[in-house]
């Protein structure tokens, strides 16, 4: 018999399922102290539940959804980035940023990705499967007990690891009200992050779900052309629609849309398309992220040097563009989106 995955059920389901073995409520909030404040690894270290009940547990469900497998740390930068093992042998990557005493949890949704961005490793081996939301909160649960490890907590949550979220609707929404629940991890709706390549229903679906969060847009080039080569979502969703639905969800949620644009040296770092993307975002309630390409071995891109960054930036910022150039947390361990996994997954010989 297939067993119940404990961290995908809310406080509510948890104290039902314990309701329905004939356990008083207080279990519940005994058992979500063991999960989310106290990180237990293991039912035995729920010292505070009868051993019938642990052992109940043991029988019927399933503590850890993900297995970490290996562990990458930046002696630069804090950053750690560590595989996790599904039960099915699939392979999906988190990663822990450190910004000054508190941390961000970066995670995955998806076992590979189907979207086939030119610069992505992610897409390398194509889409494996859905990550349920056990998966995704089990992640965020391993890379708390790093942060607790470095004497501190994750106080956000970012969507920006393998996999297009709004690729996996469903599951993605349900894991965000899991780590908001405050008896749970308590990540705030205004602190979790959702990056997505530009799947306009998605956008507009979750404007209508009335959340506070921050919806950030991988755009990387101004123009269509430029964008339909390096992104293939851009043939279907072009940048018209797709900047009418960032209107939308900017309006709907009273949310600034933060549009992410990967720098890469003689393809979308020259001074015209830094003024065509300010004239492209401008008006927009938005901010625009420009990441240094970190880059992948495969694609055989580059970043641009410093100087070019900041003559980009300082383009955007003189036409009233606000405009960050994000921090590089783990150039130095393969951070980027997926480069552990495909690297780990070809040394072992696998699609």
């Amino acid at each position: 018999m297939e067993k119940t995955a404990l961290k995908g059920l809310s406080r509510e389901e948890a104290a039902a399922l314990l309701g329905s073995w004939g356990e008083p409520r207080y279990r519940a909030a005994q058992l979500y102290t063991w999960l989310y404040r106290r990180l237990a690894r293991s039912y035995a270290e729920m010292t505070d539940l009868p051993a019938e009940l642990r052992a109940r547990l043991a029988d019927k469900t399933e503590l850890n959804a993900v297995t970490v497998t290996r562990r990458e740390f930046s002696q630069a930068t804090g950053t750690v980035k560590l595989l996790f093992s599904l039960r099915d042998g699939q392979a999906v990557e988190g990663v822990l940023m450190r910004y000054r005493n508190w941390f961000s949890a970066c995670i995955s949704s998806q076992a590979g990705c189907r979207m086939g961005c030119r610069f992505c490793a992610s897409t390398l081996g194509g889409l494996a499967r859905n990550l349920e939301a056990a998966e995704m909160v089990d992640e965020v649960v391993a890379l708390a007990r790093e942060a607790r490890a470095q004497g501190g907590r994750v106080r956000s949550v970012v969507l920006m690891g393998t996999g297009e979220p709004l690729d996996n609707y469903e599951a993605v929404l349900h894991f965000i009200h899991l780590i908001a629940q405050p008896e749970g991890l308590g990540i705030g709706y205004r602190h979790i992050s959702l990056s997505t390549c530009g799947l306009v229903p998605g956008i507009r679906r979750l404007a209508r779900e009335g959340l506070p969060l921050t919806l950030s847009v991988s755009l990387h080039a101004p123009t269509d052309e430029l964008r339909s080569r390096l992104m293939p979502v851009n043939r279907r969703y072009a940048l018209p629609e797709l900047l009418a639905a960032c209107r939308e969800y900017a309006a709907l949620t009273g949310r600034r849309v933060t549009f992410e644009y990967a720098l890469i040296a003689g393809v979308n770092d020259s001074a015209r398309q830094a003024r065509a993307l300010a004239q492209l975002v401008g008006g927009l309630s938005a901010h625009v992220n420009l990441i240094p390409l970190n880059p992948v071995a495969e694609r055989g891109l580059a970043r641009p040097d410093r100087r070019r960054i900041t003559a980009f930036a300082a383009i955007l910022r003189a036409r009233g563009v606000p405009t960050t150039v994000r921090r590089e947390l783990g150039t130095d361990i393969s951070a980027a989106c997926g480069q552990l996994r495909h690297r780990v997954l070809g040394e072992e010989g696998r699609a």
